[in-house]
């Protein structure tokens, strides 16, 4: 069976221990008493007791410093007491001295009498070397301890911060790519429908148109080719993205306002007739803002082509604080309940406006469907 380090370091301090003691009561100043049977054993109980010491630091103490006096009082040769010094240090170490600080105190200045008592006892006049000896070894020994202690205390602290802090970045790292996979989400249904509704509407007029106008057929199928092959690419790029070990550092940040009149001609390209205003001094936008304005309209024109008439009002308001966006269509047949309000499409739009502190209303107003979103330029949150 093989020792562990430990307990071989603690043998070796042992028996260092047991040996200088050994070698204080044979040649030791003062003593009236050579080495026979009862110093060794008085020796051995003053040293090999520190096998235990990292466990029971304290009873270690208490049996080296008793074996320590009975071999001063007995009139061996006076030394430095190894074994309880060695002890006291460990006693010191130990983190539970702390929580029971006024017994150990009690203990060790109860043990240092009994020790400066058998030392007295065991010599011709006051001890006076030994008492100041003593204050010196031992005093020294516990503050030894207690600075070694304290420097593993702040080690381990800093160890388990740096754990700590390792643990919080990996929650943050989680966290935002959570979000990015529900961003990566809402742009994924907001980039196939908006696909899907233009190549309903354009196959719809090109089976519609096929025998009377070749010239408007031809024109269909090229939007949708072109719709299809842009919506592979971004759905390509955005499932991309999730496949990589749930990172998304590579994903593009999606179209923002400076497309608005891209998507403003698909749309009439497929049928809608969209009048737009543009209110207010354009100005830059946060990234997130401006993807998410872009999204949001993107959404209510698809809708509005899906449900209205086939015409639609498109309003950016760039104001002092808040963008305001406003879509208007009228709504025809079952559509002008407005069930369609409660759809994925205008809850992914009211939770980007709500990413960015700001609000979104969807509902039919009359004979016609209206979204107004307000989204402030600056927010705490990032979309």
């Amino acid at each position: 069976m093989t020792l562990s380090r430990p307990r071989v370091g603690d043998a070796l301090v042992a028996l260092l221990a047991f040996a200088l003691t050994l070698a204080t009561l044979g040649g030791g100043r003062g003593g009236s008493r050579g080495l026979d049977a009862v110093g060794v054993v008085l020796a051995a109980a003053a040293s090999f007791p520190l096998l235990a010491r990292r466990t029971h630091p304290l009873e270690v103490f208490v049996v080296t410093a008793a074996a320590s006096a009975a071999i001063n009082g007995l009139g061996y040769g006076l030394g430095p007491p190894f074994g309880p010094t060695i002890a006291l240090f460990f006693v010191a170490l130990d983190p539970r001295t702390r929580d029971r600080l006024g017994r150990t105190a009690a203990v060790v200045l109860a043990m240092f009498a009994i020790h400066l008592g058998a030392t007295a006892l065991g010599s011709d006049g006051f001890p006076t070397t030994a008492i100041l000896g003593g204050v010196v070894v031992w005093g020294g020994a516990w503050l030894i301890g207690d600075q070694v202690r304290q420097r593993r205390q702040r080690v381990a602290e800093l160890v388990d911060r740096a754990r700590r802090s390792e643990q919080e970045r990996d929650r943050e790292r989680r966290l935002a790519a959570a979000e990015e996979r529900t961003r990566i989400a809402r742009d994924l249904h907001d980039s196939a429908a908006h696909a899907i509704n233009v190549i309903l509407v354009q196959a719809g007029a090109a089976r519609l148109l096929q025998n009377r106008n070749p010239a408007a057929v031809q024109t269909a199928l090229a939007t949708i080719e072109e719709v299809a092959r842009e919506t592979v690419t971004e759905i390509d790029r955005l499932v991309g993205a999730l496949r990589e070990d749930g990172r998304a550092d590579g994903v593009e940040p999606p179209t923002g306002l400076a497309a608005l009149e891209t998507l403003l001609d698909r749309h009439r390209g497929a049928g809608l007739a969209v009048e737009s205003r543009i209110v207010g001094e354009q100005r830059a936008l946060p990234p997130a803002l401006d993807q998410a304005a872009y999204r949001i309209l993107q959404e209510s024109l698809t809708n509005a082509a899906r449900h209205g008439t086939g015409t639609a009002e498109l309003e950016v308001v760039f104001g002092p604080e808040r963008l305001e966006l406003a879509v208007r269509n009228p709504l025809v047949g079952s559509a002008s309940n407005g069930a369609h309000a409660t759809g994925h499409g205008i809850l992914g739009m009211r939770e980007r406006a709500a990413l960015l502190d700001g609000a979104l209303e969807a509902g039919p107003a009359g004979e016609a469907f209206e979204v107004h979103a307000s989204l402030p330029y600056a927010s705490r949150s990032v979309a």
